[in-house]
């Protein structure tokens, strides 16, 4: 069985054309004061209060309903993925933030309690995500591979529009601690990670426009060609 997240978009249609805003020279890195605020709130709750890890929180992102995913913008639903994680980390009760905004907006709101903290029981093994792993690279620059067609877990890292495709190790990455269990705090699982390059007719069929794609794709999302 699939499992596909809201945010796993890539190499869809329906979604109408690209309209990137003009470059400016001076772009500034938040047009909102409330963005930077966001910003920061998040690096706050995702570790030091909440106990998670990037990892978790991209997790908590692909779980957010599309509402909240798409309707209140980038930092929005930074702030909606923080929320998640601090409620699930036992910070905050559910509903929580919608009740104080609304009792702060004047409503006569009973506020849930606090709930008791339950922190992940986690520490990393070491700083940063790459790691050292004892085991040789099953796959050569040049070795024919496939993805799976399906994966089990909502946490997994292989783009719908690239499972079950044929393509061509180009490199050989380091090995990195595993988003799927490191997200779920199911230990860092490291192992090696492949450039692998798709023809484009490969992933979109024989009508597409001509062109090759790389995509940096965890071991145990690969196996030999049949």
């Amino acid at each position: 069985m699939c499992m596909d997240s809201v945010a796993d978009i890539g190499g869809a249609t329906g979604w109408g054309q690209v309209s990137p805003p003009p470059p400016q020279d001076q772009d500034p890195p938040f047009h909102d004061a409330w963005e930077g605020r966001a910003f920061a709130l998040t690096l706050l709750a995702m570790g030091r209060v909440s106990g998670q890890n990037l990892d978790a929180f991209r997790y908590a992102l692909s779980r957010l309903d599309s509402k909240s995913y798409f309707d209140d913008g980038y930092y929005g639903r930074w702030l909606n993925a923080s929320e998640l994680m601090l409620v699930e980390s036992g910070i905050i009760a559910p509903g929580a933030v919608d009740a104080r905004a609304r009792k702060n907006a004047g409503e006569s709101v009973e506020e849930p309690g606090e709930p008791e903290p339950s922190k992940p029981d986690y520490s990393a093994t070491a700083a940063g995500s790459l790691r050292q792993v004892e085991e040789a690279p099953r796959f050569a620059v040049g070795d024919t591979v496939t993805t799976l067609t399906d994966v089990e877990s909502d946490a997994n890292k292989l783009p719908l529009y690239v499972r079950g495709r044929t393509g061509v190790v180009e490199a050989v990455q380091p090995a990195h601690v595993f988003p799927e269990t490191h997200a779920r705090f199911l230990g860092e699982k490291a192992q090696h990670v492949y450039s692998v390059r798709f023809t484009s007719t490969e992933l979109y069929g024989a009508d597409a426009e001509k062109f090759d794609l790389t995509i940096e794709i965890f071991d145990d999302y690969l196996q030999e060609k049949a």
